[in-house]
C-alpha cells in the first residue's frame, strides 16, 4: 500500500487527479471507476481543467460509478447520475453513452442485474474511492458480511447522518443504494483512496495503523490489493498518529 501525505485537501485532490490523468494518457480507452461525494468533487475540476487546455482527452474513455441511491431518478438534484453529469461528464469531451451510473428507480432487481453485467464487460483500470465515517467504501457498509458483487445496500445510520447535509431534511435521505461489491472494487487494476477530515480518523486508523481486515471497517479490505494508493492530508495524518 502506497501512502501519500499532502499539505492539504486541495493538494490531495490534485494528486489524485494527476494519477487518473496518467492512466488515461497511458491508455486512451481506459475504463474509470468513479465516486461521488465531497471528496471526489474536489478531484474532478482538475480533470476538467486538463481537458479544456488540451492536456487530457476523454473521447475514448468509459466510466462506471460505484453506486446510486435507490429511489432517486437520474435528474433528481441529489442523484449520483446528476452529480457526475454536472461535475464531470458535461464539462469534458466524453461520450456519455460510455458512462454508466446504476439506475435507482424502476425494477431494482433488474437494475442490479444490469449493473453486474456492466461491471463484467470490461475491467476497471483505476478506481477512485472515498471513505465513510464508518469505513464504508461505495456503500459497502459495516456488518457481519460483505458482498462480492453489485447489490442493494441498507445504509448505516451514520451514513444517513453524514449525507443529510445534501438534503432538505434527514428524512429525505434514501435508506438504500445500489453499490459495487467489495469484490468489484478489488478487481480494479488500481485503487486510489482519498480521506480528509477528523470524522474519518477512526476508519483511517484501522486502515493505516494495523494489519487487521475488519468487516466492521470495510475500507481495511483494500489492504489486499496489489496496487492501492491512499492519499491523506497532513492534518488527518497527525490526527491519527501516522508518521510514515
Amino acid at each position: 500500500m502506497n501512502i501519500i501525505v499532502t499539505k492539504n485537501f486541495e493538494q490531495t485532490c490534485e494528486r489524485a487527479a494527476c494519477m487518473i490523468a496518467d492512466v488515461i494518457r497511458q491508455k486512451p480507452d481506459a475504463r474509470l471507476g468513479l465516486a461521488t461525494g465531497s471528496t471526489a468533487q474536489g478531484v474532478y475540476p482538475h480533470l476538467v481543467k486538463a481537458n479544456r487546455v488540451g492536456k487530457l482527452n476523454f473521447s475514448r474513455v468509459s466510466t462506471i460509478n460505484l453506486d446510486e441511491y435507490v429511489g432517486l431518478a437520474p435528474d433528481h438534484p441529489q442523484s449520483y447520475r446528476r452529480f457526475m453529469d454536472e461535475n464531470l461528464f458535461d464539462q469534458v469531451n466524453i461520450d456519455k453513452s460510455n458512462t454508466m451510473v446504476a439506475k435507482g428507480t424502476g425494477d431494482i432487481e433488474e437494475n442490479v442485474r444490469a449493473f453486474r453485467e456492466a461491471l463484467a464487460e470490461k475491467p476497471i483500470d483505476v478506481q477512485l474511492l472515498g471513505i465513510g465515517v464508518d469505513g464504508h467504501v461505495g456503500f459497502n457498509e459495516p456488518g457481519e458480511v460483505l458482498y462480492d458483487g453489485a447489490h442493494v445496500a441498507e445504509l448505516d445510520e451514520s451514513t444517513i447522518d453524514a449525507n443529510a447535509r445534501f438534503f432538505a431534511t434527514r428524512d429525505g435521505v434514501p435508506t438504500r443504494a445500489l453499490s459495487m461489491g467489495m469484490g468489484d472494487i478489488l478487481r480494479a487494476k488500481k485503487l486510489i483512496l482519498l480521506a480528509t477530515g477528523e470524522s474519518k480518523a477512526a476508519a483511517m486508523k484501522g486502515l493505516l495503523l494495523n494489519e487487521e481486515l475488519d468487516v466492521q471497517n470495510p475500507a481495511t479490505l483494500v489492504k489486499m490489493h496489489p496496487d492501492v494508493t491512499v492519499i491523506i492530508d497532513r492534518a488527518l495524518a497527525e490526527d491519527i498518529g501516522y508518521c510514515g
